[in-house]
C-alpha cells in the first residue's frame, strides 16, 4: 500500500519520476515480505497478481496506473509489485524474460501469467479469475 516513487539518479530528469505502486498494489522488497503475502493471500483465499516490472521499463510506466486501478476496482485480489532490479535473484528464479511480466497465483501456484503491458488483455484475465475465485464477505 502506499506509494512507490521511481528513485532519481544523478542523470535524471526529475520531472520523469513515475508512481509505479499506489492504489491497492503493495511493493515487494524482500523475499520474506514475498513469503508473508503469500501466505496471508492463502489464508484469505484470495488469487495475487504480481508485476515483475523495473522503473526504466516505458511499458511497465505506461501500465504502471492501471494496474494501481485494477487494484482498486479487485479488492478480492492481492496486487503486488516486484521490482527485477531490486530483487534480481528473485525475480531470476521465476524466468523473468521481459517486462512487465504479470503471475497470477492461487495457493502460491502460478495459473497464468500475461508478458508484455497489453491492458485489455490484463483486465480480461482478471476478470476470469475473479470470477473463478469464491469471495468472503
Amino acid at each position: 500500500m502506499g506509494n512507490c516513487l521511481r528513485k532519481a539518479h544523478a542523470d535524471d530528469d526529475s520531472d520523469h519520476i513515475v508512481e509505479l505502486a499506489s492504489g491497492n498494489v503493495q511493493l515487494i522488497t524482500t523475499k520474506e515480505s514475498w513469503d508473508q503475502k503469500l501466505d496471508q493471500a492463502r489464508k484469505e483465499s484470495k488469487i495475487v497478481i504480481a508485476n515483475f516490472s523495473a522503473t526504466w521499463c516505458g511499458p511497465c510506466k505506461v501500465i504502471a496506473p492501471h494496474y494501481c486501478e485494477l487494484s482498486v476496482k479487485y479488492p478480492s485480489i492481492m496486487f503486488l509489485l516486484v521490482d527485477v532490479d531490486e530483487l534480481a535473484d528473485f525475480s531470476t528464479s521465476w524466468d523473468i524474460k521481459a517486462t512487465p511480466t504479470f503471475f497470477f497465483l492461487k495457493d502460491g501456484k502460478e495459473v497464468d501469467k500475461l508478458v508484455g503491458a497489453n491492458k485489455p488483455e490484463l483486465e480480461k484475465k482478471i476478470v476470469v479469475v475473479n470470477d473463478v475465485v469464491p469471495h468472503k464477505q
